[in-house]
Protein backbone atom coordinates (compact mmCIF):
# COMPACT_ATOMS: atom_id res chain seq x y z
CA UNK A 1 0.00 0.00 0.00
CA UNK A 2 1.60 3.59 -1.23
CA UNK A 3 1.64 6.05 1.50
CA UNK A 4 -1.27 8.08 -0.30
CA UNK A 5 -3.65 5.18 0.18
CA UNK A 6 -6.35 5.08 2.69
CA UNK A 7 -7.41 2.57 4.64
CA UNK A 8 -10.42 0.88 3.60
CA UNK A 9 -12.15 -0.42 7.43
CA UNK A 10 -14.58 2.60 7.20
CA UNK A 11 -15.75 4.72 4.17
CA UNK A 12 -15.59 7.82 5.71
CA UNK A 13 -11.70 7.21 5.86
CA UNK A 14 -11.15 6.59 2.07
CA UNK A 15 -13.02 9.69 0.93
CA UNK A 16 -10.10 12.43 -0.85
CA UNK A 17 -10.86 15.97 -0.08
CA UNK A 18 -8.08 16.75 -2.67
CA UNK A 19 -11.22 15.98 -5.29
CA UNK A 20 -13.99 17.79 -3.56
CA UNK A 21 -15.43 21.16 -4.01
CA UNK A 22 -15.45 23.16 -0.36
CA UNK A 23 -19.79 22.56 0.08
CA UNK A 24 -19.02 18.95 -1.17
CA UNK A 25 -16.44 19.07 2.28
CA UNK A 26 -18.67 20.73 4.68
CA UNK A 27 -21.25 18.61 3.72
CA UNK A 28 -18.85 15.22 4.46
CA UNK A 29 -17.63 17.57 7.48
CA UNK A 30 -21.74 18.11 8.95
CA UNK A 31 -22.26 14.58 8.24
CA UNK A 32 -19.56 13.10 10.24
CA UNK A 33 -20.24 15.40 12.72
CA UNK A 34 -23.59 14.77 13.63
CA UNK A 35 -23.46 11.20 12.99
CA UNK A 36 -20.65 11.42 15.36
CA UNK A 37 -22.28 13.41 18.36
CA UNK A 38 -25.03 10.88 17.39
CA UNK A 39 -22.79 8.15 18.44
CA UNK A 40 -21.64 9.25 21.48
CA UNK A 41 -24.55 10.35 23.15
CA UNK A 42 -26.23 6.84 22.38
CA UNK A 43 -22.88 5.23 23.35
CA UNK A 44 -22.78 7.50 26.77
CA UNK A 45 -26.50 6.55 27.32
CA UNK A 46 -25.92 2.98 26.94
CA UNK A 47 -23.06 2.64 28.51
CA UNK A 48 -24.05 4.55 31.96
CA UNK A 49 -27.60 3.75 31.77
CA UNK A 50 -27.88 0.21 30.18
CA UNK A 51 -31.31 -0.72 32.63
CA UNK A 52 -32.94 2.59 30.68
CA UNK A 53 -31.54 1.69 27.29
CA UNK A 54 -33.09 -1.80 27.82
CA UNK A 55 -36.47 -0.06 28.62
CA UNK A 56 -36.01 2.36 25.77
CA UNK A 57 -35.70 -0.57 23.42
CA UNK A 58 -38.59 -2.07 24.37
CA UNK A 59 -41.13 0.89 24.24
CA UNK A 60 -39.77 1.15 20.37
CA UNK A 61 -40.35 -2.52 19.92
CA UNK A 62 -43.44 -2.41 21.61
CA UNK A 63 -44.35 0.55 19.49
CA UNK A 64 -43.21 -1.79 16.37
CA UNK A 65 -45.04 -4.62 17.23
CA UNK A 66 -48.42 -2.00 17.70
CA UNK A 67 -48.13 -0.48 14.12
CA UNK A 68 -47.08 -3.39 12.39
CA UNK A 69 -50.04 -5.13 14.44
CA UNK A 70 -52.85 -2.54 12.96
CA UNK A 71 -51.09 -2.66 9.55
CA UNK A 72 -51.57 -6.30 9.17
CA UNK A 73 -55.23 -5.83 10.67
CA UNK A 74 -55.92 -3.17 7.85
CA UNK A 75 -54.30 -5.66 5.12
CA UNK A 76 -56.64 -8.62 6.60
CA UNK A 77 -59.43 -6.42 6.20
CA UNK A 78 -59.30 -4.60 3.67
CA UNK A 79 -57.10 -6.12 1.12
CA UNK A 80 -59.70 -8.08 -1.24
CA UNK A 81 -57.22 -9.06 -4.11
CA UNK A 82 -55.90 -11.73 -2.07
CA UNK A 83 -57.15 -15.04 -0.50
CA UNK A 84 -59.43 -15.70 2.22
CA UNK A 85 -56.61 -17.79 4.06
CA UNK A 86 -54.21 -15.28 3.19
CA UNK A 87 -56.46 -12.13 4.76
CA UNK A 88 -57.01 -14.72 7.92
CA UNK A 89 -53.31 -15.37 8.45
CA UNK A 90 -52.92 -11.28 8.39
CA UNK A 91 -55.50 -10.94 10.86
CA UNK A 92 -53.77 -13.68 12.89
CA UNK A 93 -50.27 -11.89 13.04
CA UNK A 94 -51.90 -8.45 13.13
CA UNK A 95 -54.49 -9.21 16.37
CA UNK A 96 -50.85 -11.00 18.08
CA UNK A 97 -48.64 -8.31 16.90
CA UNK A 98 -50.77 -6.21 19.05
CA UNK A 99 -51.06 -8.37 21.85
CA UNK A 100 -47.52 -8.55 21.74
CA UNK A 101 -47.51 -4.64 22.46
CA UNK A 102 -50.29 -4.17 24.90
CA UNK A 103 -48.66 -7.00 26.96
CA UNK A 104 -44.90 -4.95 26.62
CA UNK A 105 -46.65 -1.69 27.44
CA UNK A 106 -48.11 -2.73 30.41
CA UNK A 107 -44.74 -4.27 32.24
CA UNK A 108 -41.73 -2.37 30.54
CA UNK A 109 -39.56 -3.66 33.31
CA UNK A 110 -40.36 -7.17 33.18
CA UNK A 111 -40.71 -7.19 29.05
CA UNK A 112 -37.58 -5.56 28.90
CA UNK A 113 -36.05 -8.44 31.13
CA UNK A 114 -37.60 -10.89 29.15
CA UNK A 115 -36.31 -9.08 26.01
CA UNK A 116 -32.68 -9.59 27.55
CA UNK A 117 -32.83 -12.78 28.57
CA UNK A 118 -34.06 -13.95 25.10
CA UNK A 119 -31.26 -12.13 23.39
CA UNK A 120 -29.16 -13.28 26.05
CA UNK A 121 -29.99 -17.08 24.94
CA UNK A 122 -29.68 -16.54 21.15
CA UNK A 123 -25.88 -14.69 21.15
CA UNK A 124 -24.50 -17.26 24.04
CA UNK A 125 -25.84 -20.18 21.91
CA UNK A 126 -24.46 -18.70 18.45
CA UNK A 127 -21.15 -18.25 20.64
CA UNK A 128 -20.78 -21.92 22.22
CA UNK A 129 -21.46 -22.74 18.29
CA UNK A 130 -18.76 -20.56 16.87
CA UNK A 131 -16.21 -21.53 19.56
CA UNK A 132 -16.72 -25.53 18.50
CA UNK A 133 -16.43 -24.55 14.76
CA UNK A 134 -13.52 -22.75 15.97
CA UNK A 135 -11.71 -25.66 17.47
CA UNK A 136 -12.91 -27.95 15.07
CA UNK A 137 -11.69 -26.12 12.23
CA UNK A 138 -8.09 -24.78 14.43
CA UNK A 139 -5.94 -28.08 12.90
CA UNK A 140 -6.38 -25.69 9.36
CA UNK A 141 -5.77 -22.55 11.13
CA UNK A 142 -2.85 -20.89 9.91
CA UNK A 143 -2.29 -19.79 13.86
CA UNK A 144 -3.52 -22.87 15.32
CA UNK A 145 -2.81 -21.21 19.31
CA UNK A 146 -5.08 -17.72 18.38
CA UNK A 147 -7.92 -20.24 16.58
CA UNK A 148 -8.09 -22.15 19.84
CA UNK A 149 -7.77 -19.58 22.32
CA UNK A 150 -10.53 -17.84 20.54
CA UNK A 151 -12.37 -21.52 20.23
CA UNK A 152 -12.71 -21.81 24.41
CA UNK A 153 -13.04 -17.79 24.76
CA UNK A 154 -15.87 -18.23 22.56
CA UNK A 155 -17.14 -20.99 24.42
CA UNK A 156 -16.49 -19.69 27.62
CA UNK A 157 -18.37 -16.55 26.95
CA UNK A 158 -21.06 -18.51 25.44
CA UNK A 159 -21.71 -20.45 28.37
CA UNK A 160 -21.42 -17.61 30.90
CA UNK A 161 -24.57 -15.97 28.48
CA UNK A 162 -26.37 -19.18 28.85
CA UNK A 163 -26.76 -19.48 32.80
CA UNK A 164 -27.06 -15.53 33.08
CA UNK A 165 -28.41 -14.34 29.85
CA UNK A 166 -29.67 -10.67 31.39
CA UNK A 167 -26.48 -10.33 33.01
CA UNK A 168 -24.49 -11.01 29.96
CA UNK A 169 -27.01 -9.09 27.89
CA UNK A 170 -26.16 -6.16 30.51
CA UNK A 171 -22.45 -6.94 29.50
CA UNK A 172 -23.29 -6.84 25.44
CA UNK A 173 -24.46 -3.48 26.40
CA UNK A 174 -22.07 -1.62 27.92
CA UNK A 175 -19.93 -3.32 25.38
CA UNK A 176 -21.77 -1.81 22.47
CA UNK A 177 -21.83 1.67 24.53
CA UNK A 178 -18.21 2.16 24.92
CA UNK A 179 -17.94 1.02 21.06
CA UNK A 180 -20.42 3.62 20.19
CA UNK A 181 -18.24 5.98 22.07
CA UNK A 182 -15.30 5.62 20.63
CA UNK A 183 -16.66 6.00 17.18
CA UNK A 184 -18.57 8.82 18.08
CA UNK A 185 -15.19 11.00 19.34
CA UNK A 186 -13.67 9.82 16.56
CA UNK A 187 -15.85 10.64 13.55
CA UNK A 188 -16.02 13.95 15.45
CA UNK A 189 -12.43 14.73 15.42
CA UNK A 190 -12.72 13.64 12.03
CA UNK A 191 -15.42 15.88 11.01
CA UNK A 192 -13.64 18.91 12.77
CA UNK A 193 -10.21 17.83 10.64
CA UNK A 194 -11.49 16.29 7.34
CA UNK A 195 -10.65 18.46 4.58
CA UNK A 196 -7.88 20.87 6.25
CA UNK A 197 -5.40 22.10 3.80
CA UNK A 198 -6.98 20.69 1.03
CA UNK A 199 -7.58 22.88 -2.47
CA UNK A 200 -10.63 23.67 -3.26
CA UNK A 201 -12.66 25.95 -6.11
Amino acid sequence: MSSTEQPTVFAAFTLNSENMSKSAINTVRTTLGISGAIALIIGIFITFWPKTAADVLTVLLAIYFLIAGLAYVGLGIFSKGISGGARALDLILGVLFVIASIVAFANIQAAASLLAAVLGIVVGIVWIIEGVVSLVQSGDAASRGWAIFFGILSLLAGIVLLFSPIWGFVILMVITGISLIVLGIVQIVRAFTFGKGAKTS
